[in-house]
């Protein structure tokens, strides 16, 4: 609303709230109209940052996204992964909390929900760099729950310039 207020937007944005589905009691509120707030237990998620079961700022959640006529959806494990991986390619390197709030926003864009005339911000919170084990695991196919479609194997070398080298001139001869 300050942004409104100081006359540097001149509508407020519809708000989308996303959460991994294997920890989504905000998603779960949302689905019944918030008619009172949801608490679980969390499952373990690739988005461990946002792994929680009883979100602290929860009325604060449901007056934004009602103030702004917005939505709250839920992405899985494989949407989560392969959306992360799709910005990766074009050269970011995203963090799996990133791919969740871009796979809900596939997710609306394909229900019809999101136009491809609507301005859009994915507020991107981490960077892949402190998700390794994330990004390696996806790469080699071996996140549980994914299905890698994205994939970049890693090819593992010895310390020898030379094996590098020549590795590297087959690959290009490839491409």
């Amino acid at each position: 609303k300050l942004l409104l207020d100081l006359g540097i937007i001149n509508k407020m944005p519809r708000l989308v709230a996303a959460q991994a589905a294997k920890a989504s009691p905000f998603y779960q509120s949302y689905l019944h109209g918030f008619a009172e707030k949801t608490i679980l237990q969390a499952n373990s998620t690739l988005a461990s940052a946002i792994q929680i079961g009883d979100p602290v700022s929860y009325e604060k959640a449901v007056q934004a996204v009602q103030m702004t006529n917005g939505i709250v959806e839920q992405v899985s494990e494989d949407e989560l992964a392969n959306a992360a991986a799709m910005a990766d390619l074009t050269g970011m390197y995203t963090c799996p909390h990133t791919g969740v709030a871009l796979a809900a926003l596939f997710k609306l864009v394909e229900r019809g929900e999101v136009k491809s005339s609507d301005r859009v911000i994915v507020i991107s919170t981490a960077h892949g760099l402190k998700f390794t084990s994330f990004k390696v695991g996806y790469h080699e196919d071996n996140l549980a729950e994914v299905e890698s479609r994205f994939a970049n194997p890693p090819v593992y070398l010895p310390a020898d310039a030379k094996v590098v080298q020549e590795t590297i001139a087959r690959k290009l001869d490839r491409a």
